[in-house]
């Protein structure tokens, strides 16, 4: 049986500033040339490729010319609410990312613009405290209207993907696979796969009617600890100065540590809270429509 692959979620150098405080000031998010996310991901055997840059598709300029490359960005919005939650878009033309940007921190008018237009979205990292707090309302929204969720995030800890993975079932929502890679090491570790599919079209057509599979690796402290510093030696290469920030490194494992913690009682306290709800068994109206049958697309 044929299968297409692909980690539906990767950055680059144009991901812009890192949103830590204070390293933000002389921080990226990631220094990984796009070309060099390409040849990583070609080598572990993706079929589809992609980059999901914060708000950017610059960095897509440089593999457009590829034939199994589209377009893709984490869009930062901000929800009602007025929390923040990355949402991840897929397969647009160039010209509709003005449109996206315009509408990112407004949640009714973005959502009403990729409904209108069929362009393919998710809620990324929904049990990660990444964006910030959250709020009840925040989920609500989610099982209204997000017709995808990242279940399995490279980066995110097993616990917090069994929460997403579980809540996508409740909640009929498709499930996606992305390494979240900020550096080429971990590209394409973690991934979404379609059996059946050829292409890009039977691709997402084959996500839309829940015959897509996440795969891969999860996170971990000591994974966030080994690619924080590799994006360390990497700013240091880019800016020579920094070099003098060296002896801070070693606050980079207790940081992780702390963060990982950190993580670990944001995800129980939603998991409990949203999935322990009554409402939690119960599908959005749109989820519990009938979809086609698999060999009407293959």
């Amino acid at each position: 049986m044929e299968i297409v692959k692909c980690d539906m979620h990767v950055h680059s150098y144009f991901s812009g500033r890192c949103t830590t405080p204070v390293a933000g000031a002389f921080c990226r998010e990631s220094y990984s040339d796009p070309e060099e996310v390409y040849e990583t991901l070609a080598r572990r055997h993706m079929d589809l490729f992609t980059l999901t840059d914060h708000d950017s598709i610059e960095g897509c300029e440089k593999l457009r010319r590829h034939p199994n490359f589209f377009l893709s960005e984490e869009l930062t919005c901000r929800m009602p609410s007025g929390t923040q939650v990355h949402v991840g878009v897929y397969d647009f033309h160039e010209r509709q990312h003005a449109e996206l940007q315009e509408r990112r921190n407004d949640l009714v008018a973005l959502l009403m613009y990729l409904t209108e237009r069929k362009v393919f979205f998710s809620i990324n990292h929904v049990f990660s405290n990444l964006t910030g707090r959250r709020e009840r309302q925040d989920f609500a929204w989610i099982r209204s209207f997000f017709p995808a969720m990242e279940t399995r995030n490279g980066y995110l800890l097993e616990e917090s993907n069994e929460h997403a993975a579980r809540l996508a079932r409740c909640w009929g929502k498709i499930a996606l696979g992305g390494s979240d890679a900020h550096g080429v090491l971990p590209a394409g570790t973690t991934f979404t796969e379609v059996p059946g599919a050829r292409d890009k079209l039977e691709f997402f057509a084959g996500l839309k009617r829940g015959l897509g599979h996440v795969k891969g690796e999860g996170g971990c402290c000591g994974k966030l600890i080994r690619d924080i510093l590799l994006l360390t030696l990497e700013m240091m290469r880019e800016k020579a100065w920094t070099v003098a920030l060296a002896p801070l490194a070693l606050l980079i494992p207790p940081a992780a540590y702390w963060h990982c913690r950190s993580e670990r009682a944001f995800a129980r306290r939603w998991a409990k809270e949203i999935l322990g709800s009554p409402e939690a068994a119960e599908r959005p109206r749109w989820a519990a429509m009938p979809q086609p049958a698999a060999e009407e697309w293959v």
